[in-house]
This record gives C-alpha cells, sequence and structure tokens, in this order.
C-alpha cells in the first residue's frame, strides 16, 4: 500500500496547531518515520536509521517483528474488543504467563492501558492493603503522567502538576556518580538506603515505590546491596516495596526484570512498554495476600482487551525462545566495555552505567558540569549519520541506548565507531 507521506515540516505544522504544546519532540531537523523492520526505522525518504533507543524500552523483540505482528493480525480478525466483563481467554493466559515469569509468590495481575495507569493502580493497592496513605519514592525516578503519579515522580521536567501532594517524601537515589552525601561506595555504607529508614520510620507510609534503574532519571543504577538493604528496612516498618518494571522489564537488562540482579521480591510489580511491544498495555501483579484487599469491582476498559494480551503473550514468547534475555547480558557487556573504553579517550565522558541494553553515558564537562549542549550534538550527529540514541537526566546530559534486544555486535560496533568519531569532532 502506498501512502502519501506530508514530511517533516507539515507535520510539525499541525503538530503546532492541533496538539497540546507539552507534546515535544527530539532533533532541531527531525524526520517523519514511516515504517519500522526490527532494529531499524525508516523516514519518509526512504532512509535507513539503526535504532538504539528502542521507541524508549519498548520495542524489545524489534520493529514490526513478523511473528507479533502475526499473531496481531489474526487476532484483530477474529475478536478485536470487549471487555473484562466477558470472559476472553488471551488475558487470562497472560495473566498465568506472568505468575511464571515473575519473581517470587508475585501471581495476580490487573491489566490497563499504559504504565502510568499501572503505577496509579499499584499505589491505590497498596493503600488499600495497607490501610495507610502516604508514599516514600525516589529523586530523579518517573512513575506516569497521572495525577497521583505525576507526585511519586521525582523528576522536575515531569512534575508539571503545580499543586503536588504532600502525601510524597522523595529520598535521594543511589547516583554513586553525584552521591547526595559526597560519600564514595562501598564506603558510604549505602547511607542513601539507610536514609529511608529515617523516614518510614514516622510511621503512615503504604509502600515505597522505585525502580530498579532509572531511565529517565539517567540510567541510575543502585549498587549491589542497595535493595537488598531497602528491602530489610521496609520489612522491618510493614512498609510495602513496588518495582517499577516500567522501562526496565522484559529481558531488557539482562535479566527478565531488573530487580531481580538484587535477588528482592517486591509486593507489588509494575509492567508496560516492552510486555506487548509496542501494543498499548500495561499491567501491575502482587501476591494473594494483598489482591484479596482490592476486592471491589475494578476494571480498565482497554485493560487486558484481546489485541494485546496476544500481543504480550507473543512477544514473551519470542523474548524466550530467542533467549533475548541472555543476548541482552551479553551484549550488553560487550556494549558498556566498549563505551568504558571511549571513557578512556573521551574527557566528556564522565561516567558509564546501567545493565545489560539499557546503558548511559554521562557527559560532563569540567567540575562535572552537565554536558547539556554536547549532549544534543551528539544525539543530532549520530540521528544524522543513520544511528537513534536518547539523552535522559535532570539536566538532560546523559546519552540512553535502549535498543530492541535483536541488535548485532556489528550494529554496537558502528555505534561505538560513529559516536568515537563524533566525540572527537565535538573536541
Amino acid at each position: 500500500m502506498t501512502m502519501n507521506h506530508i514530511g517533516p515540516d507539515a507535520i510539525l505544522q499541525k503538530k503546532r496547531e492541533y496538539l497540546i504544546p507539552c507534546v515535544y519532540h527530539f532533533y532541531k531537523k527531525p524526520m517523519q518515520i514511516v515504517r519500522g523492520e526490527m532494529q531499524y526505522l525508516y523516514d519518509h525518504t526512504g532512509r535507513q536509521y539503526l535504532d538504539f533507543y528502542g521507541g524508549v524500552s519498548v520495542m524489545n523483540a524489534g520493529h514490526c517483528n513478523p511473528e507479533v505482528v502475526e499473531k496481531i493480525c489474526d487476532q484483530v480478525r477474529t475478536l478485536q474488543h470487549t471487555t473484562a466483563i466477558y470472559l476472553t481467554q488471551p488475558m487470562v493466559d497472560l495473566a498465568e504467563k506472568l505468575s511464571e515469569i515473575t519473581p517470587g509468590s508475585l501471581k495476580r495481575s490487573f491489566f490497563c492501558a499504559s504504565g502510568s495507569e499501572a503505577s496509579e493502580g499499584a499505589a491505590l493497592l497498596a493503600q488499600l492493603h495497607t490501610k495507610k496513605y502516604k508514599f516514600v519514592a525516589v529523586q530523579q525516578g518517573l512513575h506516569g503522567r497521572t495525577k497521583l503519579t505525576m507526585n511519586l515522580t521525582g523528576l522536575p521536567m515531569w512534575r508539571t502538576d503545580p499543586n503536588p501532594s504532600g502525601d510524597i517524601v522523595h529520598i535521594p537515589g543511589a547516583y554513586c556518580y553525584r552521591c547526595a552525601y559526597e560519600l564514595t561506595y562501598p564506603l558510604c555504607d549505602l547511607q542513601c538506603a539507610r536514609y529511608l529508614e529515617d523516614v518510614v520510620k514516622n510511621g503512615g507510609f503504604a509502600a515505597f515505590i522505585a525502580e530498579p534503574i532509572q531511565g529517565n532519571g539517567g540510567i541510575i543504577t543502585p549498587p549491589s546491596g542497595y535493595f537488598q538493604l531497602v528491602r530489610e528496612i521496609l520489612d522491618a516498618y510493614n512498609v510495602l516495596f513496588i518495582a517499577d518494571e516500567v522501562q526496565t522489564g522484559f529481558g531488557r537488562t539482562g535479566e527478565m526484570f531488573a530487580i531481580e540482579h538484587w535477588g528482592v521480591v517486591p509486593d507489588i510489580m509494575t509492567m508496560a512498554k516492552a510486555l506487548a511491544n509496542g501494543t498499548p498495555i500495561g499491567s501491575f501483579i502482587t501476591n494473594d495476600t494483598i489482591a484479596s484487599s482490592y476486592a471491589r469491582p475494578g476494571a480498565s476498559t482497554m485493560g487486558g482487551n484481546p489485541v494485546s494480551a496476544t500481543a504480550a503473550l507473543t512477544t514473551i514468547d519470542v523474548i524466550e525462545r530467542y533467549q533475548l534475555t541472555q543476548k541482552a547480558k551479553d551484549l550488553g557487556d560487550y556494549f558498556k566495555d566498549k563505551l568504558i573504553e571511549l571513557q578512556q579517550r573521551h574527557k566528556l565522558i564522565g561516567d558509564v552505567r546501567g545493565k545489560g541494553l539499557m546503558l548511559g553515558v554521562e557527559l560532563v564537562k569540567e567540575d562535572k558540569i552537565p554536558a547539556t549542549e554536547e549532549t544534543d550534538n551528539i544525539l543530532e550527529g549520530l540521528k544524522d549519520r543513520g544511528i537513534l540514541a536518547g539523552k535522559t537526566g535532570v539536566s538532560r546530559n546523559v546519552l540512553t541506548f535502549q535498543p530492541p534486544l535483536v541488535i548485532t555486535r556489528e550494529d554496537i560496533d558502528r555505534v561505538i565507531e560513529t559516536l568515537d568519531d563524533i566525540l572527537y569532532v565535538s573536541l
């Protein structure tokens, strides 16, 4: 089928006229993306781009993965939507599958349409179960765009609510490169985690919510022992732990879920993004005991619909059959080593962090001053050479790589060589 592509300039004009101004875009000279194929995207001129951002950690199984697309199309032609008030098989099959692949006793799911809705539902569940109403969250975390999840978010860029809730306390995260306590791991004795006890001991807290690795916050990756200590503190004060796996889930970090790197089982886990490889879906999952606290009628009109559930089941199957989680670990280790080699050659690279194929490169000038403008220029340079990456962090100075898990070692070499060249030019 031939489509008449109007081009970037016309899209920008319509965007300015018809969209709410908060909807922003990357690049000074953006392109119109019209097609995707595994690790590649194509613009309206036919130019190919190697996608190392994956729709912000969504396309783990690759753009338009043929196996996923085929199952989606079959389902659309058969039954597209009913809502959960009628019995359909894909939703319960997906719930069963999630109970098998999530850690520990996590078993019972609630399906919705987005990560924001999943985090909102998880917070509600925590309040219902504990009969407490306050939350602890982490500075630079991102948990959604609804009223409550925006307040749980600790990243200034995404906290646009002018009247934040007073029932949420934000604590410093495990940002070792810029430690809030000016300490060094492991001599710090995980002070950032221990501060959690100073907060929750005051009582009234339903849950602590955190991303195992902060995505939009700058790929901030806690050190060994952090979540183990957090879990001990929360258990001592009967506070629930909500793990936000919206960006980190489904093989991205070299484990099916990132919290598994720390060997900790959360009380509630949220999921979205890569769960259905681009088909809108969200979910939160918990154990039998906590789930029993949510017995009054609840639903999400699009939650668990046959198409999204089928897409999710197929995506998980692809991840498992093609061992994409192990591939993310192996390729991620290779990629990280190569980035660290670049760090030795380029003083603009202050820190390299992350796990698996969720990696961040913090760019800084002297005295760790965020190299925000340089980050934009490098992103633009990568795009002009056919490579797409992201930018995250409070100062938007962290080059972020979250590619489809179907990439190759040759793709990584191309990114490294191109980035190396651009960094030399930028000096």
